[in-house]
């Protein structure tokens, strides 16, 4: 992307910028069961996510100036028209809430503030994107059902869902766990690995470790998360990049995750990361250009 970015540089065009940005390293970088830079799907490859990235950036650099539904409606849309597919339904709806705070305003507060502040519409119209995504294992659940028109707010709604979907977590403690946890994570993987790629998966296997991803639990069931859980645990605490030990619990835990196709894509983490580097231009804990490489230092990725 050749755009520059500068204290003269319009709002509007850094949150796009930036949104772009996030979205593209987090899909590069080689994590352990996602597509990357080295590894496509059967159905769903790199140019996919990087196409993905390039639709959404420009909605999202309105967001300040639209409500929270119409911004990811729109996004899931364009997002729709441009590669025929779900790539990215869980990172538009992390992305969307912290685009909208308005310039000036503290991220944290002003997240917390919008997602707390949405209402019956914003829900009406979410619930019409995640229908247009069409997003995998999503079944049917009692009380305010996809299926349905919905009766309360959005973050009501997600509130509900909570308990069995790490994005709805997010939204439902006002994003405050991305604030106190994703971003210190993602600042100690930096000065760990002294590069980008090295901190993006760091930060990849120690929120799956903390939490088995609500995508695998969904699709392939809670014993398979558990273990994909347990096996990023060995990953994160192994020495990787710096020890031998640790690239092979990497190897273990890719191998684990791409046995059955991408049915244990933990893809609900993927889009946690990708929120992350996001939050991390907001507050300025990443700049551009980047004084960190993309990648130092050798090994045998999975």
């Amino acid at each position: 992307m050749s755009q520059s970015i500068d204290d003269t540089t319009p709002w509007a065009d850094r949150l796009s910028l930036w949104a772009q940005v996030a979205c593209q390293w987090e899909c590069v970088a080689r994590k352990p069961g996602n597509v990357s830079r080295t590894h496509d799907f059967a159905d769903t490859h790199l140019h996919d996510f990087l196409t993905s990235a390039a639709a959404i950036g420009p909605i999202l650099g309105r967001a300040p100036c639209r409500p929270l539904g119409q911004t990811i409606l729109e996004a899931v849309r364009a997002t729709r028209t441009s590669v025929g597919s779900n790539t990215n339904l869980g990172l538009v709806l992390l992305l969307a809430p912290l685009a909208a705070v308005p310039r000036g305003e503290d991220t944290r507060t002003g997240v917390a503030r919008l997602v707390a502040a949405t209402t019956v519409e914003d829900a009406r119209l979410v619930y019409q994107a995640i229908r247009l995504a069409a997003p995998a294992g999503l079944g049917t659940v009692a009380g305010e059902d996809l299926a349905s028109e919905p009766a309360i707010s959005l973050v009501e709604c997600m509130r509900l869902a909570a308990g069995r979907d790490q994005v709805a977590a997010l939204w439902a403690g006002g994003f405050a766990e991305l604030f106190d946890l994703h971003l210190p994570t993602l600042g100690g993987g930096l000065q760990h690995t002294g590069c980008l790629e090295g901190a993006i998966v760091l930060l990849h296997l120690y929120l799956m470790a903390l939490a088995p991803d609500s995508l695998i639990a969904r699709k392939r069931g809670e014993a398979e998360a558990v273990e994909a859980s347990r096996l990023a645990g060995l990953a994160a605490r192994s020495g990787w990049p710096h020890r031998q030990a640790g690239w092979k619990a990497l190897t273990d835990l890719d191998s684990f995750l791409r046995a059955q196709g991408h049915s244990r894509n933990p893809g609900t983490t993927a889009d946690r990361v990708g929120a992350t580097l996001f939050a991390a231009f907001l507050t300025g804990q990443l700049e551009l250009p980047c004084i960190f490489p993309w990648w130092i230092g050798e090994g045998i990725w999975p």
